[in-house]
């Protein structure tokens, strides 16, 4: 799960996001029917799943880091696994796809910023009051004015444009990241990833970011001091802008004399009203230095045949990113993020299919790709390199499947399919939960569908969805505990408890769910409702 993916699940996990659940439970006999499983029948208890994120996860991995050596164990040991269930290599080499990236780490120690009122100057400790983000190129010294644009958004969808009539070449934009009223599900995905494009064509010489308050800010800081990556592709190679995240406990030094508080625009943003854009009196000069690395890493790439003459050559595919954050700043003494649940735990899954698929002799009659992600969290890099270079024929790829953190913390009762109403794969998904007399759960925001692999196939117009367990009622708090102790921290570990039982039923769903798109008469398609269907209505 990549950092814009542990926001969306802080926010679907409390208060800030106000989604609505609707759970709809049914009987399963029809599934049954079709593929010829008993719905007391469960494969899997859980123990090898366990066993494999017990390796994945263990110190000796390192964490996983993007093109790092921990990675590479990692992924031999995923190989061995794959050669084990008799899967077909299906990457460039061998089971690999090679993929090279473009790695920029901030020099913290030859950074700095200041903020200028009235010609006096006041100083932010980088680490402290602020941070830099490597995500773009960095400009290496920023003189500008400051202007508070709202939220930063243009949504023409909703006739939202937090820059009209605002002259903001050569200032530094000051924005509140999160997303007006009615602006939800897809729309807030697209309209998010055009701010993270940073509409260069205002001439805007950077951005900061106020992050609300919260307990979340020592977190961010030691995710920023990890290495930001890209595919050589999107490499900025010069950009002239500054990216900052600004504390919040010092944002209202910005605000004074301006007839309005950071407290006051903060509370507006956590109800998501109307934003106001103004010129704030102060500036900011900064100081930045990055360090630009080639890093060479690599997808993991396997196949199990389907046994259809014809419907061999489509492929669904299966999914998972091996990554990690690797080593990183110390917590309680620990500095390697292990990263069992985000996301040892979704590769686990995939390689006790693989292995189930050998025992049971199974064969679907579509093809069935196995392939295992680098640079996830990094900004879905292995996924985009992927859907832009498949190892197969593009057309042939029917849909994705994707898993990224099994959160086996509790019974299993309910079920979240991530991007249900787009298409008829998120149909085929609520069949297989329910043939498990677990809930459905309805997340009609859709906001968590951009925040992993899945999305590098629907923005190539391939058919995606995710399964999140799902903690209703009560049970949240479970949930709410661990993003807070555990996610995106070293604490992500072996050694929390997990409930087998759970895991057990999680893959015994997707079990069913690639058996049903595997063995279905007709291949996945967009709803009509879709925004997916209207954005790529030439398919």
């Amino acid at each position: 799960m990549n950092a814009r993916g542990v926001n969306m699940l802080v926010f679907r996990s409390g208060n800030f996001w106000r989604r609505s659940l609707k759970a709809r439970t049914a009987c399963c006999r029809l599934l049954m029917l079709t593929i010829g499983l008993s719905a007391q029948q469960q494969r899997f208890d859980g123990r090898p799943w366990r066993h494999h994120i017990e390796v994945l996860a263990d110190d000796s991995m390192e964490g996983r880091g993007t093109g790092k050596p921990g990675l590479q164990r990692a992924e031999a040991y995923v190989v061995d696994e794959l050669q084990k269930a008799n899967l077909i290599p299906a990457g460039v080499d061998g089971y690999y796809q090679p993929v090279t990236l473009v790695s920029r780490e901030i020099v913290e120690k030859d950074c700095d910023a200041v903020l200028i009122r009235a010609g006096k100057s006041e100083l932010l400790t980088i680490g402290t009051d602020a941070y830099f983000s490597a995500l773009h190129d960095l400009a290496p010294t920023v003189d500008a004015p400051l202007v508070f644009v709202g939220y930063g958004l243009r949504v023409p969808e909703k006739n939202i444009d937090d820059f009209a009539g605002i002259n903001l070449r050569g200032k530094v934009a000051v924005a509140i990241p999160a997303v007006p009223e009615g602006v939800d599900g897809p729309i807030a995905v697209l309209a998010n990833s055009r701010r993270q494009q940073q509409y260069p064509e205002m001439g805007l010489a950077g951005w900061i970011w106020l992050q609300p308050p919260g307990p979340g800010w020592s977190a961010s800081v030691a995710a920023s001091r990890f290495p930001a990556m890209d595919l050589p592709s999107e490499d900025a190679g010069g950009s002239r802008q500054i990216r900052m995240t600004l504390n919040s406990a010092r944002a209202e030094a910005l605000f004074e004399g301006t007839g309005h508080t950071a407290a006051e625009l903060f509370a507006m943003g956590n109800e998501h009203k109307p934003l106001p854009h103004f010129d704030l009196p102060v500036s900011i000069r900064a100081r930045t230095h990055t360090i630009k690395t080639a890093v060479q890493s690599a997808n993991v790439i396997a196949k199990l045949e389907g046994s259809d003459p014809k419907l061999k050559n489509e492929y669904l595919v299966l999914s998972a990113h091996i990554d990690h954050l690797g080593v990183g700043d110390a917590v309680n003494g620990d500095r390697i993020y292990n990263g069992a649940i985000d996301n040892a735990s979704g590769v686990a899954a995939l390689i006790d299919l693989a292995d189930q698929f050998k025992r049971e002799g199974v064969r679907p009659k579509r093809s069935i790709l196995f392939v295992f992600f680098t640079g996830e969290e990094k900004g879905l890099l292995g996924s985009k390199y992927f859907t832009r270079h498949p190892t197969v024929d593009a057309r042939s790829i029917i849909a994705d499947v994707n898993v990224d953190g099994i959160h086996a913390l509790a019974p299993l009762t309910s079920v979240l399919v991530l991007g249900q109403d787009d298409s008829t794969l998120g149909d085929a998904a609520a069949r297989a939960i329910t043939s498990q007399r677990v809930a459905v759960a309805s997340d009609p925001n859709n906001r968590g569908i951009c925040c992993s692999d899945q999305y590098s196939f629907i923005e190539r117009d391939i058919p995606a969805v995710k399964l999140d367990i799902d903690f209703p009622g009560e049970s949240n708090k479970v949930m709410l505990d661990w993003v807070r102790e555990r996610v995106h921290k070293p604490a992500d570990d072996a050694h929390q408890t997990l409930d087998l039982q759970a895991a057990g039923k999680y893959e015994e769903i997707l079990w069913r769910l690639v058996l049903d798109v595997g063995n279905a008469v007709h291949r996945p398609e967009w709803k009509p409702t879709s925004i997916y269907h209207r954005r790529y209505s030439t398919r």
